[in-house]
């Protein structure tokens, strides 16, 4: 009775060990598979922003006609097997691009007034220079690919009116504006839209100093209203 105690006892130590040992070398993989997949999610960040720069980049210089997928994967440095894994469709890329640009310029107009609500002729001029950059200038060139591609347009003014919504927004914070007063609202969208104008008028020529006076004159009218 008692060897055979033993030989229960010293299989039961075998057996445990083995499943210690298989445990371990599960844990060790499931640990190796998820620093691996660290560092490839990382690569597939990288890759997609370097896509999305370079399709605005793209599409700013040469417009919807002259801006492939390939020629973006190119300008990228990437193949255009990878481009076309992050984005299925060129509509998915050049929408994605200007979208992701807009969200980046929005930020950075919230970072130069951390403190929010500032000088207003400082806000005008910063709001009129998001409409005088390579960001409008693609989204010009996609507006007017959308006003004659029926498969683009709706996924342009849908990603329009969202933008337009966030600038507002925006725009309404650092004015320090109080929408609940009758006209106000309206008073805001206007700056918006003369930013707009100013950035057409600055595609053919450098429209600097006339776009200064207007700024300051925008800024003295808004203190008037909002104040």
């Amino acid at each position: 009775m008692g060897a055979v105690s033993t030989a229960d006892t010293t299989t039961g130590r075998s057996k445990d060990t083995t499943a210690d040992t298989t445990a371990d070398t599960d844990t060790a993989a499931d640990t190796a598979a998820v620093a691996e997949r660290g560092p490839k999610q990382d690569r597939s960040r990288v890759t997609r922003k370097r896509l999305l720069e370079a399709a605005v980049s793209c599409l700013a210089e040469h417009g919807w006609a002259g801006s492939t997928v390939s020629v973006v994967a190119e300008r990228a440095g990437v193949s255009r097997g990878a481009a076309q894994h992050h984005f299925r469709t060129r509509e998915d890329l050049f929408t994605a691009a200007v979208e992701y640009v807009a969200e980046e310029r929005s930020l950075a107009l919230r970072d130069l007034f951390p403190h929010g609500p500032a000088d207003r002729r400082a806000v005008v001029a910063a709001l009129v220079d998001l409409y005088t950059g390579p960001l409008f200038r693609a989204a010009l060139h996609l507006w007017v690919a959308a006003s004659n591609e029926d498969q683009l347009r709706p996924r342009v003014t849908e990603l329009e009116a969202r933008v337009g919504r966030e600038t507002h927004r925006i725009a309404v914070e650092l004015l320090h504006a109080d929408e609940t007063v009758p006209g106000v609202r309206e008073t805001v969208q206007g700056v918006l839209d003369m930013a707009r104008g100013l950035g057409l008028a600055n595609l053919l020529t450098d429209d600097t100093g006339r776009r200064d006076k207007v700024v300051a004159q925008w800024a003295a009218l808004l203190d008037e209203v909002l104040d």
